[in-house]
């Protein structure tokens, strides 16, 4: 496996992690901040654009892990670099849409 599959991996795994939020506010039809709103990141998009921009997420994963990356759920690097890319975008999450829902803030 070479490097661009690994780079591939880890960002199909930010956005296949990135489309949870988004798809799960839309779906059960709330606002939720996305790169759309006023401030960006911050501001609260409605729940048609979330869906929308989670299935764009997911659309991006599956280039990404299917097409570019090759994944192979055998293959422990590969899921390996998956996993991070899911992780590290996990905790951003977290930590910076905590402030506006009574979550962890940071310290």
């Amino acid at each position: 496996m070479n490097v661009a599959h690994d780079v591939a991996l880890f960002f199909g795994g930010m956005f296949l992690f990135n489309a949870i939020p988004h798809l799960c506010a839309g779906v059960m039809g709330r606002p939720f901040q996305s790169p759309f709103a006023t401030p960006r990141g911050e501001g609260l998009s409605s729940s048609t654009v979330n869906v929308l921009w989670g299935f764009f997420n997911l659309f991006m994963a599956w280039a990404l892990l299917a097409r570019v990356g090759h994944l192979d759920l055998q293959d422990g690097t590969r899921m390996l670099a998956t996993g991070a890319g899911g992780m590290l975008i996990s905790l951003f999450a977290a930590r910076h849409f905590g402030r506006f829902h009574g979550g962890n803030t940071p310290t």
